[in-house]
């Protein structure tokens, strides 16, 4: 049967080389020595991506702004944990932007990494001041009525983007591409007993430790998602809270309203942003690698031949 609309895939890159990184063993290295085990675990993560989901639309998505200025001046805990304590001679941190930590092995294989992209032919995007989950929301909301969309990342505040209405989904990588986990809103209502979007309001009462976020305190996941649940989203907990007529429990209306600060700043950061100033490309993927004589010259310079004919074999079995 032909296919009726076309499949955009979206991806999580930070996310993918990250695992990669430390998934891959650093054996994996260059003929002149470099590891590589980040650009080949990258490059097998998006042949099995492309080979068993076959999007007609690939954009592998970078952040701009790891850590973008209106989330930390809303929550300055935001991601605070992973800054560079002395910033490298050169760095951007000697301009005043946070540098975040990355492994010494790692940064030298993300701009081939993005050079393989290249040659492939797969496009890439940011948007300048926005973090990649920004980027990816804003793809998926862009293309929302055109057809369905693949968000993929291991980062579950991605889960707000799923709707199934609008054949919006989330692969998450959280256990690994080959065993990633496809999140739909019936998934969300099984998991959660709450639907894609009222997952941003139920992530902020919770919080997020890994983005220091302290969510209120003595509300785990489920009295977050039972809140929601019952309540609709987080202005409606926040009323009930002053309400004397719900049935709140004392303790639970102390916590939140001693929690007001945080409750204010909270929706800026946890929600992704579906309107970010996202750099033009085309996002067709090619069924042919787009510069075949770059994409000869990495993989032989890199030790990546096989990672990169598995990559163009998918392209094209499409």
């Amino acid at each position: 049967m032909a296919k009726t609309q076309e499949r955009l895939m979206v991806l999580d890159t930070p996310t993918l080389y990250f695992r990669a990184f430390f998934g891959v063993p650093d054996t994996i290295r260059s003929p002149d020595g470099m590891p590589v085990n980040a650009v080949r675990g990258t490059l097998d993560f998006v042949s099995h991506l492309i080979g068993t989901y076959k999007p007609d639309r690939l954009v592998a998505c970078f952040d701009a702004d790891w850590r973008p200025a209106f989330r930390v001046e809303a929550i300055p805990s935001y991601k605070a944990h992973r800054v560079l304590a002395e910033a490298p001679a050169g760095a951007s941190g000697a301009d005043g932007v946070d540098v975040e930590e990355v492994p010494d092995t790692l940064s030298p294989q993300v701009p081939v990494i993005e050079a393989a992209l290249d040659a492939l032919g797969i496009a890439r995007a940011e948007a300048p001041g926005f973090e990649a989950d920004d980027v990816l929301a804003t793809l998926a909301e862009r293309w929302s009525g055109h057809g369905p969309v693949d968000v993929v990342t291991m980062d579950r505040d991605l889960y707000q983007m799923v709707d199934d209405a609008r054949q919006i989904r989330v692969l998450n990588i959280g256990k690994g591409v080959t065993k990633l986990e496809v999140v739909t809103d019936a998934v969300l209502r099984e998991k959660y007993g709450i639907s894609g979007n009222e997952y941003a309001d139920f992530a902020a009462l919770r919080g997020d430790p890994s983005d220091g976020l302290p969510g209120v305190t003595g509300i785990g996941e489920k009295t977050a998602a039972a809140l929601i649940s019952q309540y609709r989203d987080l202005p409606g907990v926040r009323a009930a809270a002053t309400d004397p007529t719900s049935t709140l429990k004392p303790a639970q209306r102390k916590r939140i309203a001693e929690a007001a600060g945080y409750l204010d700043a909270a929706p800026t950061v946890v929600r992704v942003v579906r309107d970010a100033p996202v750099v033009e490309h085309d996002d067709m993927l090619p069924r042919e690698a787009k510069d075949p004589i770059m994409a000869a010259m990495l993989a032989e310079k890199f030790g990546l031949k096989t990672a990169m004919a598995r990559v163009i074999r998918v392209m094209g079995e499409r």
